[in-house]
This record gives C-alpha cells, structure tokens and sequence, in this order.
C-alpha cells in the first residue's frame, strides 16, 4: 500500500492511494498514519478495504509528513563511500548515528526555510526506513519484520552550523523544514530489495545526485539490528539511511540552497518530492 497524510499542516487526515493513483479518505477507518496504525495487522485490515468506494481526496490537496508522531528521526551518516570520499572522510567503520529533531519533519513538496544566518544550505535525497512495530537489539535475520515500510526524506542540512559551529550534527540538520518527508510510506511488500532503487535529486532542473542504494555501505537490516543495540526502536520511528554524491558541499567550488532554488528528488517506486527555497 501507499499511505499518505493530506490536509493543512497539523491537520492532515489518513489516506491511501487507489490502483488508480486516486487519493482515497481513511478517516472512517483510522485516526492518522503514525506508529499505532502501521503495524502488520493494521496495515492488513487496510489492505482488505476496498479503496475504490472510499471518499476521493482531491490531488490539489496539500499533502503531508507521511507518517504524524514520530517519535524519533535517526540518520546515519556517510554510509555511501563516494559521498564519504566527495566529503573528505573515510567511511566509518561502523555507522554514524545522529538524530533531526521531528520538529524539522514536514510535507514532501513544503517550502525549505532558510535559517537565519545560514550560509551553506545544502540537499541529500535518502530513502528511509519506517519502523513498524517495538523492538530492541534485534537480530539482522529479523530485522524485516520491524520495519512497515519505506519513504523518502530530503536530509536538508546547513553545513556551515553541521561543521564549524561546535559539537554534534544535529545542529546542522533540525532547523524547521529541514525534514520533507513522503510523498507516501510505501509498505515494505511493495520494495521487495530496498537496496536496489535509483535515486535522483535536481536543482532547477539541473542533475546533482544520482545514484543508488545498491552502494550503501551498511544495508537496510543490518541498520535497523545495528540502531537497536543503543536504543529502542518505536513503531513510527525513522531511520534515514545516508546519501549518495553529488551533494553542494562537495562540489567544486562548493555550491549551496538560494532564495528561490527549486529542489526535485525521487527514489524508485516511493514517489518524488518537490521544494521551494524561502524564509
């Protein structure tokens, strides 16, 4: 299935999309798509209705963050070795884990505010892992069955707040909007090898990443076992998974987000964002 997040920000009512690719209401049969609703059982009660004789949602619609309530947003960094070389680094020899505040969560094709006194705003398309169900030091044979399912997330950072500005990542990367996330959560029987989808990213129509999640470093399972050795996973939580090149730090001379820039991301099968820049 493909379960989305319509409506005004904060607003926003549960919905799936039909064979069609029409918008149909869940509000007569969940309350919103987050942690309680996406488990297994849930999301196979869902699967049983028939989506056709559900109330349409116009595609006019703002459509939201697809899952509400996260209740924690973990992202591993440099977990493709020709991002970790156009940085500079070495891939790590386990994964970089750091936390985007959920308060930076926000609707795929949402306008990117530009931080005050940012200087370096940069872009990093990534497809995420949704967590379905409980758990902690999971094994990577079981790890599947946690998670419900797959999205994409633009992982908007400032690198000047991210590199000079002391301590850890995440100031780099929470600002508000610095999260789009959807268009849909793609429930995991419908990515059958998450390691093989193409990803693109553009600004202004101009080609800056593509690639590959064939070239992760640290792949879908053992991420979700290797996250739960410190901490436990919450259905409704989410793990970004890393970037490909081709993000402006890396470019030569580095090239970072303006007023006014237009960002377009897609990853296979999950769907395309598209963002302004503004304040």
């Amino acid at each position: 299935m493909k379960l989305l997040r319509v409506g005004s920000a904060g607003s926003e009512k549960p919905a799936a999309l039909d064979a069609n690719g029409v918008i149909r209401d869940l509000s007569g049969h969940v309350a919103d798509i987050s942690g309680a609703t996406i488990g297994d059982e849930s999301v196979g009660k869902l699967r049983a209705l028939d989506l056709s004789a559900l109330p349409q949602i116009s595609d006019s619609e703002r459509i939201g963050p697809c899952v509400g309530n996260v209740g924690k947003m973990v992202c591993i960094g440099l977990n493709y070795s020709d991002h970790a070389e156009e940085s500079g680094l070495e891939v790590p020899p386990e994964p970089v884990v750091f936390f985007k505040a959920t308060s930076a969560i926000c609707g795929p094709n949402d306008t990117i505010e530009i931080p005050r006194e940012s200087t370096a705003l940069d872009w990093e398309v990534e497809l995420a892992i949704v967590i379905g169900k409980d758990g902690k030091y999971i094994d990577e044979a079981d790890a599947e069955q946690y998670i419900a399912g797959y999205c994409i997330v633009n992982d908007v950072s400032e690198r000047n707040f991210q590199i000079h500005r002391s301590g850890q990542w995440v100031k780099g990367k929470s600002a508000d909007t610095f999260g789009p996330m959807g268009p849909w959560l793609v429930t995991r029987d419908e990515i059958p090898d998450p390691q093989d989808l193409k990803m693109n990213l553009e600004v202004n129509g101009e080609a800056r990443q593509k690639g590959s999640t064939s070239t992760m470093v640290y792949q879908v399972p053992f991420l979700v076992s290797y996250v739960s050795q410190f901490m436990s996973l919450q259905a409704g939580d989410v793990i970004s998974t890393g970037t490909p090149p081709g993000v402006g730090m890396g470019m030569k001379p580095p090239q970072y987000l303006q007023q006014g820039d237009v960002v377009t991301l897609s990853i296979d099968g999950l769907g395309n964002q598209r963002q302004s820049v503004g304040t």
